[in-house]
């Protein structure tokens, strides 16, 4: 039944994902693959190898849906699914993070096919929505966690405005003014600019974690997060208009919406409150001293950029993959005979350089993700270094696969203009590069933070990192509108990326 599932739905023209779902649903499902496991424990006392074979089993369906027909729900229907088998806990995030980017590894090996629709939908809910939820969220308000995962209830995450984008960090002018009178909060959107703009899965999602600006007596809090209804029994609640972002070049299954807020009335329990509540009496309160809200929320930035450096590197190894079986039996012509086109020089020369490339990225964001997982397990803040490291590691593998991919594109030949080959899905690689904070962005950051040190301690600079006081000091002489500026910027940051990677590799 597998076998003519498979050549039904791929030799059949024009089938649509209604017939593709009622064939799906006359397979028999392997005993002990896609089925729901009866208890949580038994899920979690799975080896590696067993939960992998569980969570591919519970996937397997995704190669075969037609990313070009299938509606926002249908593919809703589908992470819904797979949320409800319980294979992936939305406490794994703490309680089992090899778990957690293991199964965000393992759907980025679709990409090729799928395009970065069901990759991001996954993540969405999984990183952003509820391990917001598991990071901010007291004890009382975690039980929502338990009750999405059994009812299979999504969410999204709205924290991206319309004047804000990932150009922008962390702007937020949506406001949530709290109402002492009957302890409610009121959301609003103050003007266009504040509309949520380009929230995956907003279409959709039965929950979203609203970052808003907290207003308390006419004074402002910054940034805080509200879990808040989107959609009951699948309408949207009243006071939220949304729209659909529109067509993309890829990823077209997914659903990105424009959403605004106006006058939305949510409880006071809505604010996630481990860090930060509101007293009996209608005042602020800062639970934990020197852990502002803000800083939590950014929390979500480094599990979201380990788990994007390694989907663009899993996209990378499985486009190089199926591309390498091709140039492997394809024959060229050659004035000694007929020879494979992978043993053609440039083409021979760039897998090997690929895949030594990828064996120093996997290494480098593989010790990032050790030691994060580390701090996930204890609730710890991560050090300085460790947040360096995993910014570098979302650069580099991105722009990395980036550059590798397209050198393969351009020397692979007319392979690479085909239909179904992987390479009209590279823009999942742009989807990656301003995900969880754009490359550029992160680069500024990295010269930004050693140029301040440059200016309050020289000395020590040129001393610990001479290569980079020199441009350091190239850089201060020169102002943001002088030629050559953004050139001298990124290059000092490439040198700090390079510098950071060798440094922890030789830990090791």
């Amino acid at each position: 039944l597998q076998f003519l599932y498979f050549i039904v739905t791929s030799y059949t023209p024009n089938i649509t994902e209604n017939m593709r779902s009622s064939l799906s649903g006359m397979i028999p499902r392997r005993i002990g693959a896609t089925r729901a496991c009866s208890s949580v424990a038994e899920i979690a006392a799975m080896s590696p190898e067993e939960w992998t074979k569980s969570f591919k089993g519970a996937t397997v369906d995704l190669a075969a849906m037609d990313v070009e027909t299938i509606t926002y729900n249908q593919s809703a229907s589908r992470m819904r699914k797979l949320l409800k088998t319980g294979l992936l806990q939305h406490t794994d995030l703490h309680t089992n993070p090899e778990r957690f980017f293991l199964a965000h590894r393992l759907l980025a090996a679709y990409a090729p096919k799928l395009g970065p629709g069901f990759w991001i939908r996954f993540t969405v809910h999984y990183n952003l929505c509820a391990g917001t939820i598991l990071a901010l969220g007291s004890d009382e308000q975690l039980k929502n966690l338990q009750t999405m995962q059994s009812d299979g209830l999504l969410g999204c995450f709205s924290l991206t405005e319309k004047l804000a984008g990932v150009s922008s960090g962390l702007v937020v002018n949506t406001t949530a003014v709290y109402n002492d009178a009957d302890q409610t909060f009121t959301l609003n959107s103050p003007d266009e600019g504040a509309f949520k703009n380009w929230i995956s899965q907003g279409l959709v999602a039965d929950k979203t974690v609203v970052i808003a600006d907290l207003r308390i007596k006419d004074k402002s809090y910054g940034p805080h997060a509200f879990l808040i209804d989107l959609r009951v029994d699948g309408r949207t609640v009243d006071g939220v208009c949304h729209g659909d972002m529109g067509q993309k070049t890829v990823g077209n299954d997914l659903d990105n919406a424009w959403i605004q807020f106006k006058n939305v009335t949510v409880p006071k329990s809505s604010l996630l409150n481990r860090y930060a509540d509101i007293t009996p009496s209608g005042d602020y309160q800062q639970k934990v001293d020197g852990v502002p809200v803000f800083h939590m929320i950014g929390q979500r930035l480094f599990t979201g950029r380990v788990a994007v450096a390694q989907a663009a590197l899993e996209f990378r190894r499985s486009l190089f993959a199926t591309t390498k079986q091709f140039a492997d039996t394809k024959q060229c012509w050659s004035p000694s005979g007929p020879r494979q086109l992978s043993t053609v020089p440039q083409l021979r020369a760039l897998f090997r350089e690929n895949e030594a490339n990828m064996t120093l990225l996997d290494n480098f964001v593989g010790l990032c993700e050790a030691q994060l997982c580390k701090v996930l397990r204890n609730n710890e803040m991560p050090s300085i270094k460790l947040v360096e490291a995993i910014a570098v590691a979302k650069v580099k593998c991105v722009e990395d696969s980036i550059r590798f991919v397209h050198r393969l594109q351009n020397e692979i030949g007319s392979y690479a203009l085909m239909k179904g080959t992987g390479f009209e899905q590279t823009d999942f690689l742009t989807c990656c590069k301003f995900a969880e904070g754009d490359s550029r962005i992160l680069m500024q950051k990295m010269a930004r933070d050693l140029m301040k040190m440059y200016s309050k301690k020289p000395e020590a600079v040129k001393e610990k990192l001479p290569k980079e006081a020199a441009q350091c000091e190239k850089l201060a002489a020169m102002s943001e509108d002088d030629e050559g500026y953004s050139e001298a910027l990124y290059s000092l940051a490439d040198t700090i990326i390079e510098r950071t990677t060798s440094t922890f590799l030789s830990k090791l």
